[in-house]
């Protein structure tokens, strides 16, 4: 009976009779010794049969391998078992250098040959096992001599299990190839340049400025629209030739110290005229006429609310008259209107930043309207004679900016002022398109209601303004 560790789990030779059977320790570092036993087929027989009846309790019905198949699977599965796990502790790499450089205390070298991994790897022919068979020295150690006569066993017995030759592994090479001369880099040297700034001297230093913040920030948007029509006298449908045109800048100047105060400050200037051949009084009119101040002081009380006192102020720059007449309708400081309104702003800040701007409720808000000229009182809901009105009320300011792209713009502003018995309400939409970095076009609508005013027989105290025009802008 031969047991060879070889191929893993793999049994070379369970049973073969005549012959002698080397029997190995299962822990292979305790070997120091081993014996020959000669056996006859009939005490192995005997020996085989004993342990079969000793184990006949324990199989189960489920279990067909014949006796001598379970013993050999015990043994070999024990020993297999075992030779790993002194192989995994003798054989492993870094183990191995670590004790390359362990010498025993009493001068003798205890460094591991590693001889036993033949019996492990896959089956190879080596020449020191036939080299031993054809000698008579008998040169070597005991494991060795063991490990040799088991290797010769298994190539008469089995050829063709083995995968190669030891020449085949020296033609390979080894894994590991040290180095016989030390690499050194090919280093290029320059020459050191020195330092281009000149050492400075402490007293030629220069002196620390530390400069306060600015807290104010600036803007100036500037348009100039123009707008023609021609028609001959022979058009099929008629028509008036007329050119208009369109001028507005609105400055803003904005102080925050970004500590939760805030002073928001725009100047909104518009002045636009035209002509008209159906108007026999007047060469030029005024078709757009706006002076308004809005200012903003505010206190954070949130992340995005404030308290708030807003100021508004509003009026024109020249006289508006009727076509073919020449009765003002309106007129610089005629009327001039100025709210003040405390309570809370809310900054609107929404779809990823496009849309922009703030909305300012005020439950307690004081209105004046003034008229310089006395004829148009009654015009503005003042009682005749008298310059100026007062009254309080509520009022809610809005202002937007949506960004649609680089290219597309919407502004809105929202104007509500009730004093619970009148109600003034403004909505400007301006709708800017930008062709080129100068050029521009824009849609400007704007609806109006006030019941404070003479109403009129179709469209009561409703007011619509709208016009649309190509022309030049800037923004800086």
């Amino acid at each position: 009976m031969y047991y060879y560790p070889i191929q893993g789990a793999k049994l070379l030779r369970i049973f073969h009779s005549g012959k002698d059977i080397p029997f190995y320790f299962s822990n292979f570092a305790a070997v120091k010794s081993y014996t020959t036993i000669t056996m006859k087929k009939a005490s192995i027989l005997l020996l085989c049969l004993a342990i079969f009846t000793l184990d006949a309790g324990a199989q189960t019905s489920k279990n067909n391998k014949k006796p001598l198949e379970a013993l050999d699977t015990m043994l070999l599965v024990n020993a297999y078992i075992d030779t790993l796990v002194v192989t995994r502790e003798r054989l492993d790499s870094i183990y191995q250098l670590r004790l390359d450089s362990i010498e025993a205390s009493d001068g003798q070298d205890v460094r591991i040959d590693g001889k036993y991994y033949r019996l492990l790897t896959p089956l190879t022919f080596y020449h020191s096992p036939a080299g031993s068979a054809i000698s008579r020295r008998g040169d070597g150690s005991l494991q060795q001599v063991a490990i040799d006569k088991a290797l010769i066993d298994v190539y008469l017995s089995r050829p063709d299990l083995v995968r190669g030759s030891e020449t085949e592994m020296q033609q390979a090479g080894s894994i590991r190839r040290d180095l016989e001369e030390e690499v050194k880099p090919d280093v290029t040297y320059v020459d050191i340049i020195e330092d281009i700034a000149p050492e400075v001297e402490p007293e030629e230093q220069a002196d620390v400025v530390i400069t306060k913040p600015n807290f104010w920030s600036y803007s100036c948007e500037t348009n100039f629209q123009l707008l023609q029509n021609y028609f001959s006298d022979n058009w099929y449908k008629g028509g008036d030739n007329t050119l208009s045109s369109v001028a507005s800048a609105t400055i803003q100047a904005n102080y925050n110290n970004q500590k939760g105060f805030k002073f928001e400050n725009k100047l909104e200037m518009k002045i636009g005229f035209q002509t008209s051949p159906a108007d026999t009084v007047h060469k030029f009119k005024t078709n757009n006429d706006l002076l308004r101040y809005t200012g903003l002081i505010g206190v954070q009380a949130t992340k995005n609310w404030y308290y708030s006192l807003q100021l508004l102020a509003y009026t024109q720059f020249s006289p508006g008259y009727n076509t073919n007449s020449d009765v003002v309708k309106s007129d610089f400081l005629s009327p001039l209107t100025v709210n003040v309104g405390l309570g809370m702003t809310y900054q609107v800040s929404a779809i990823k930043g496009k849309l922009t701007g703030s909305v300012s409720i005020s439950a307690l808000s004081y209105n004046m309207k003034y008229v310089d000229r006395l004829a148009l009182s009654t015009n503005n809901g003042i009682d005749e004679g008298k310059h100026t009105k007062h009254d309080f009320g509520s009022q809610v300011t809005t202002n937007l900016t949506w960004k649609f792209n680089d290219n597309v713009s919407w502004k809105a502003r929202i104007y509500y002022y009730t004093t619970y018995e009148d109600v003034l309400f403004e909505w400007e939409n301006t709708l800017t398109c930008s062709l080129s970095k100068y050029i521009s076009a824009t849609i400007f609508l704007y609806p109006r209601f006030d019941d404070d005013t003479t109403s009129d027989d179709d469209l009561g105290h409703w007011q619509f303004k709208e016009y649309c025009s190509l022309g030049l802008s800037y923004s800086f």
